[in-house]
Formats: C-alpha cells, structure tokens, sequence
C-alpha cells in the first residue's frame, strides 16, 4: 500500500509555535491583533481608494484626448465623452461608499462602524 501525501503527518505548528510574516506575525495579544487588523483594513481602504483616484485621472486624460481626436465625428466624442461620465460616476460611488457605511453604522446603533479599534475592545468587554 502506498502512503500519499495526504495521509502523511506534518506538525502545523513548529516548536515556538505558528508564526506569520510581517507585522502580522508578531502578535501577541488580542489587542494587538485587533490593532493590526485595524491599521491593515485602514490602510487597503486608502490604497484603494488612491488606486480609484489614479484611474479616474487615466480615464480622464483619455477621454480628453478622445475628444481631441474626435475632430467632427460626433460617435467619437459621444464614447469620450460617456468615458468620462463613467469615471466621475465611479470616483463619486467609491468616495460616497465611505459616507454611506457610516450612515447604515449610525442608523443600526453603532455609531464607530469604521473604527474597528473601537468596535471590537467594546465587544470584547
């Protein structure tokens, strides 16, 4: 009978115990974890929405050099224009997205939804 991989025992934890990488590794505490967690979802929320905002301004550029190029073609400069329409529609629904969370957190009775730091030492105690 041949053993596979799977039935083989490989220990999940080496002697000192699992370690991460990264700042994410080095927790401790359940307080530092909660404000680890908290400064990681912080920061992918600014980095998306920096992200977002480099697009709209690549959307923009092209669409501004669609217009351009468009000369007396009016199909050309309606696809510019709606380019750019979409662009501002987007930056507006990824910048309104942060208002409207907070606006369903206070309207469900927690008025720090954005503030996991908070939100999960009150729900520990």
């Amino acid at each position: 009978m041949t053993n596979l991989i799977a039935q083989s025992s490989i220990p999940l934890a080496p002697p000192g115990g699992f370690k991460g990488f990264g700042p994410l590794g080095n927790v401790t505490s359940s307080i530092e974890a909660i404000k680890t967690l908290s400064k990681f979802i912080s920061s992918t929320i600014g980095i998306m929405t920096i992200v977002a905002i480099l697009w709209f301004i690549f959307v923009l550029v092209t669409g501004a050099i669609g217009i351009i190029n468009a000369g007396g073609d009016k199909a050309a400069l309606e696809t510019a224009k709606k380019k750019i329409t979409t662009g501002l529609i987007g930056l507006v629904v990824v910048i309104a997205t942060i208002f409207i969370v907070s606006l369903v957190g206070r309207l469900i009775g927690i008025p720090d939804i954005l503030n996991l730091e908070l939100l999960f030492t009150l729900v520990q105690k």
